[in-house]
């Protein structure tokens, strides 16, 4: 009898736990959870000049998209037509519980170093976007081959498209990798993503909150395959590499502890044929081009370069 009381207080116990944890991680709730989180601390070059550009971004004429997701739900994105005719669009991705306007410096640079049209999607869950919960990049893949056709309906077949995402966004768009695209995608710069949403999260359990993943990783797992449609170990950016056919740039800096660096390296190593890899020296999460933006720059427009014409 003791036996059996303590079991159910167990299972009562972890499915509490599963509950608060889906609310924390999945569900559109409040993120207040990361602030002062050290390992998302911009730390003393918080005056980067490349950060984000609120004055820009206010002065720019885009146009409302919007998208019927698969699943029903309505998406939105801001597009900025390039200054001169350009069949060349950027789709930018951002991170975890951000909004699309937080990817100012991303959009400025290539709407003005480059001259593309770009295009800046609130990813479902976040922003202006419909949805109650995150999908860690697997049910976005399916949002971002929307919004490419979109972008060859509006600028045509000879569209030339690249995907540009960071962290949550890098991982979207490496999942987006995998999948059937059309050959208007040339290329695709992630920007420290990770390998799949549950190696990340037993990541995070055991660093932010001292605990193993078992049995919490699966416990939550199945409440997020009840509650949102998918699993953890559905949500693999690795998994996706491995099938894409199209060139990527892996970026990571190697001092990022909140998606660790050694990350990048399996992704690289199971990635496309057509592959490079740009490790920055002292760069923290999503701090890459914030730490260095120079070799971030010529990485990115190189490689962009290649397979653009």
């Amino acid at each position: 009898m003791l036996v059996t009381i303590i079991v159910v207080i167990l299972v009562i116990g972890i499915a509490g736990a599963s509950l608060y944890f889906y609310n924390v991680a999945i569900a559109r709730t409040d993120k207040s959870f990361l602030d002062g989180n050290p390992d998302l601390d911009v730390g003393a070059s918080a005056e980067n000049p490349y950060e984000r550009n609120d004055q820009w971004w206010d002065s720019q004429s885009f146009e409302e998209w919007n998208l019927q997701s698969e699943d029903d739900l309505r998406l939105h994105a801001y597009y900025l037509e390039a200054k001169q005719p350009s069949f060349v669009t950027v789709i930018i991705a951002h991170g975890y519980s951000g909004h699309a306007a937080l990817m100012t410096n991303y959009a400025q640079m290539y709407s003005e170093k480059l001259g593309y049209n770009v295009l800046l999607p609130d990813a479902r869950g976040h922003g202006r976007s419909e949805g109650r919960y995150i999908g860690f990049g697997w049910p976005e893949r399916r949002d971002y081959v929307g919004w490419i056709r979109k972008v060859v309906e509006r600028n045509g077949e000879k569209s030339q498209i690249i995907l540009h995402g960071v962290s949550m966004g890098g991982a979207t768009v490496m999942m987006t990798s995998g999948e059937p695209l059309p050959h208007q995608v040339k290329a695709i710069i992630e920007d420290c993503g990770y390998t799949s949403a549950r190696e990340q999260l037993a990541y995070q359990l055991k660093r932010m909150y001292k605990l193993p993943s078992f049995p919490l990783l699966q416990t939550t797992s199945l409440v997020t395959k009840w509650r949102a449609g998918y699993s953890f170990g559905e949500a693999s950016a690795i998994k996706q590499v491995r099938k894409s056919k199209t060139p990527i740039l892996f970026i990571h800096g190697d001092t990022d502890l909140f998606v660790p660096t050694a990350m990048v390296n399996e992704l690289y190593e199971q990635g496309p044929e057509e592959k490079e890899l740009l490790i920055i020296p002292g760069a923290g999460h999503g701090l890459a081009r914030h730490t260095d933006p120079g070799s971030y720059d010529r990485a990115v427009i190189g490689f962009i370069q290649k397979h653009v014409q």
